[in-house]
């Protein structure tokens, strides 16, 4: 029933401009799900392993608290066709990378990568990242060790944890999509 719900909201909205703002809690009872509220959307995600946490650092597993801005969208469209959105969007290609190192100048930046190069590689051979939306986490100032490539992505087959993002299921990044824009607010605890 409640995915009924949530395509009546979407076919409600399906014309409106981008959202204002929305928000992330966490499940009563396990840190590590949560709920997506975009409108009348309510979406299920998983959270980091490490719950919410209001000092993210560097490996802790967890999803930053706070009010962040969506950046930009990166695709994967060699599986996909440009989604609707009022996000600027950008195709992930071989080698598009993100910098997960407090000790390199280009922390928590979207880094170029040869294929002999190590790195974590946007495109990857599952879906997590067929879609993801990069959000503006540590980025005015960057400070090396308050982490890094904190996205929204698509969630894996068990909605297992994820490390420090928030992930969703296709459909449901399909409909929030159509509903965000630069100045959405995304706002997390």
């Amino acid at each position: 029933m409640k995915n009924r719900a949530i395509s009546v909201g979407y076919i409600k909205n399906r014309r409106a401009g981008p959202l204002s703002a929305i928000r992330v809690k966490p499940a009563a009872g396990n840190p590590r799900r949560g709920w997506l509220t975009a409108g009348e959307l309510m979406i299920p995600v998983a959270l980091g392993r490490g719950g919410i946490l209001a000092n993210k650092r560097e490996g802790d597993g967890g999803t930053p608290r706070g009010s962040f801005r969506p950046r930009q969208l990166w695709w994967r469209g060699d599986r996909h066709s440009r989604p609707q959105t009022f996000l600027p969007a950008r195709s992930i290609g071989d080698e598009d990378a993100w910098c997960e190192n407090p000790s390199d100048r280009h922390y928590n930046q979207a880094v170029r990568l040869g294929r002999e190069q190590g790195g974590d590689r946007l495109k990857r051979a599952d879906h997590l990242y067929d879609f993801i939306i990069e959000i503006d986490h540590n980025t005015k100032p960057r400070i090396a060790g308050r982490g890094s490539a904190v996205f929204l992505h698509l969630a894996r087959d068990n909605f297992g944890p994820t490390a420090g993002c928030v992930s969703m299921t296709k459909s449901a990044m399909l409909q929030l999509l159509r509903r965000l824009g630069p100045r959405t607010k995304i706002i997390i605890g």
